[in-house]
């Protein structure tokens, strides 16, 4: 049971340390002298352009940013429950509050990604002034990440949920 308990401990950590990759690091999109994530654009590793009010679908990037916020926060509150029903639950009973959080922190993830896979081209041709250069990209390192994530966080929930505290 020691053995089960560390596995999971260490796959939701894993789940969390990938969604704050994945949020924080600049590398949704990336190309030949540039890389762009939720946040910002940069060429050359140095001109970069932060994703604001004057960039033509904002809200569509906000919905990503918030979404990745959220799911990476849901997750930290899952473990943070976690820990807590590992002392407070009787024997017998399972982590249901935990797995609830835990598909949430996925449902967010996979929102974000959605959002970002579906909006991508179009929010870079409605953006030319700041993806001039951007158009012959592919998905970064980030992006893919956060797909991860969402396993990650998918298959934590779905073990949480079967979990029962035993001895």
């Amino acid at each position: 049971m020691l053995v089960l308990l560390a596995f999971i401990i260490i796959f939701h950590i894993t789940s969390a340390a990938l969604l704050f990759i994945a949020t924080i690091d600049n590398a949704w999109w990336v190309g030949e002298g540039f890389f762009a994530d939720v946040w910002k654009v940069c060429l050359n590793n140095s001109n970069c352009t932060e994703i604001g009010d004057s960039y033509s679908n904002y809200s569509t990037m906000q919905a990503v940013q918030a979404t990745m916020i959220l799911s990476t926060i849901l997750c930290c509150i899952a473990f943070l429950i976690f820990l807590l029903q590992l002392f407070r639950l009787k024997q017998g009973e399972r982590f249901v509050l935990t797995s609830i959080i835990q598909l949430l922190s996925c449902l967010c993830v996979m929102i974000a990604a959605s959002i970002y896979t579906a909006q991508r081209q179009e929010l870079h041709e409605e953006n030319m002034h700041i993806y001039f250069h951007t158009l012959e990209g592919r998905y970064g390192y980030s992006f893919i990440l956060a797909w991860v994530a969402f396993a990650f966080t998918f298959i934590s929930g779905l073990m949480y949920l079967i979990l029962r505290k035993r001895k």
